[in-house]
């Protein structure tokens, strides 16, 4: 699993397992609406005398999605959870679906207000891994019970800048990284240790590296890119938890 970028991998003959480190409510229909409809007052701009009519009428457009932004990007999110909800954190998804979560995911980039997330303390604590395009995630080439089949999880401490991959049912896998800023939003990821079953600590070869960055951030999504050009999309499950050193 590469869950940090969630997206690096370590050598498949090293180790037994990889590591993973606009949009608007549909109107009533006219037919069926019981009352007459209202005026909507927010789209009329009253021009001072002398005004150019072509200059003001350009700006109708831009104060609306000014005025609602903060309710587009919750609906953004209500659409991308209810997109990749049936997708088995990706393994399930036809290409369609992820063209569709291709489609969403860079409207919600466009729209975040986190533009330093390596100075944000809303990065730190656990995050539950809901959506992927990783292979080494994923491994949809094998039989499912050799897959990850219970839920994967990605802890992060700016503080410490360090980092935490952890796979439960049934390989119980984990891995440990130290993070070296390249600036404000993106990351290199250098594993020092994994752990196998949860019992069997094992040095980092020194080969399981990667980079990562942080494209959207808000107290319970976040979404990531790696190097490789894989998406990543978790949500925050414990603000709390903190990596071991």
């Amino acid at each position: 699993m590469t869950h940090l970028s969630m997206a690096l991998s370590t050598p498949s003959a090293t180790l037994p397992f990889k590591c993973i480190i606009d949009s608007h409510p549909s109107q009533p229909h006219l037919l069926f609406s019981s009352s007459r409809p209202k005026l909507n007052t927010s789209h009329i701009i009253i021009l001072p005398p002398g005004a150019d009519s072509g200059k003001w009428r350009n700006m109708v457009s831009f104060f609306p999605g000014f005025l609602t932004g903060g309710r587009d990007v919750q609906s953004l999110k209500v659409e991308l959870y209810e997109t990749i909800a049936p997708l088995d954190r990706g393994a399930e998804a036809t290409p369609e679906d992820q063209q569709r979560v291709d489609q969403i995911a860079p409207k919600l980039e466009a729209v975040n207000s986190v533009k330093e997330p390596l100075k944000s303390d809303l990065l730190n604590g656990k995050w539950e891994l809901l959506y992927t395009t990783s292979q080494s995630i994923l491994q949809t080439q094998r039989p499912k019970f050799l897959r990850p089949n219970g839920k994967i999880y990605q802890a992060i401490n700016v503080d410490t800048l360090r980092a935490q991959n952890i796979e439960t049912w049934p390989f119980y896998n984990q891995a440990t990284a130290n993070l070296v800023p390249l600036n404000s939003k993106r990351v290199a990821v250098k594993f020092d240790f994994f752990k196998i079953a949860n019992l069997i600590p094992i040095k980092s070869p020194g080969s399981g590296r990667g980079q990562l960055e942080f494209t959207y951030l808000d107290e319970d999504l976040r979404i990531s890119r790696g190097n490789r050009g894989n998406l990543f999309i978790l949500k925050m499950v414990d603000p709390s938890y903190r990596v071991p050193l």
